[in-house]
């Protein structure tokens, strides 16, 4: 029954998509990148309104007061990763619009890589890494002043449930370079869809937002760790069986 539920997900995200991002091309030809990111946002919350119809997929959200106000206040969003649920989901959480840093590859995906392009994202080339940050800082730069907020997975690539990644300083070398805060993110979605899985689960993810955490005259590793400390602390506690198990696996 899950690997059937799970092919018809798989199957309303496709036929979804389509329509959803020939809107987005067709616009971006008179319609400005904002009201186009939440057009996305509007396929994003079909993704997961089918999720919890079709999978059982739940979500649950706390530290949403965390958030900064005011219109173009700024904030880098750094987040756990591991699956895909959270890249749709902080979107329609979050009511700034944000900018994914992301590998310029994803962009040639059919339909959503074509909509992708013409939203005010950052994508990179993973090959030339000095070029590729100083590309970061200074969209980052333009991008927070409008406040669009960017978001970054700090591990770089989806991690198995009850474990942890190598937390990587781009998220925060951008933070301090442009002085928006850090706001660390900790999300359990491997306990429904695990990474480079097809079958999802039925059951409740849980997000939670930490405070912000100011950036300017900190040492980026410095604030890292902070973030690291921050993100994986809480995910002990929203999530303590997973560890529990990585941690007898591991004896």
């Amino acid at each position: 029954m899950a690997l059937v539920r799970s092919a018809i997900h798989f199957l309303w995200m496709l036929v979804t998509v389509v329509p959803f991002a020939i809107a987005i091309m067709v616009g971006s030809f008179w319609r400005d990148k904002v009201s186009l990111y939440w057009i996305a946002v509007q396929w994003l919350r079909c993704v997961l309104g089918g999720a919890r119809v079709m999978l059982g997929i739940e979500v649950s959200v706390e530290g949403q007061e965390n958030l900064p106000l005011g219109e173009t206040s700024p904030a880098v969003l750094l987040v756990k990763h591991q699956s895909t649920l959270e890249t749709f989901l902080m979107p329609t959480l979050m009511p700034h619009p944000l900018a994914y840093v992301f590998k310029k590859e994803l962009l040639q995906l059919p339909f959503f890589g074509w909509a992708m392009g013409r939203l005010d994202m950052i994508h990179i080339d993973r090959k030339l890494r000095a070029q590729a940050f100083n590309k970061v800082v200074e969209q980052g730069k333009r991008l927070l002043a409008q406040g669009i907020w960017v978001i970054i997975f700090p591990e770089g690539t989806r991690i198995p449930r009850g474990q942890k990644g190598t937390y990587r300083h781009g998220g925060t070398r951008l933070a301090v370079a442009t002085g928006a805060p850090v706001i660390p993110i900790a999300v359990t979605s491997a306990k429904v869809w695990p990474r480079r899985a097809f079958i999802k689960r039925p059951g409740r993810v849980h997000v939670s937002i930490g405070k912000p955490i100011p950036s300017q005259g900190r040492d980026p590793d410095d604030l890292m760790l902070e973030v690291e400390k921050w993100i994986e602390s809480e995910m002990h506690r929203l999530d303590p069986e997973a560890y529990r198990q990585a941690e007898r696996a591991a004896a």
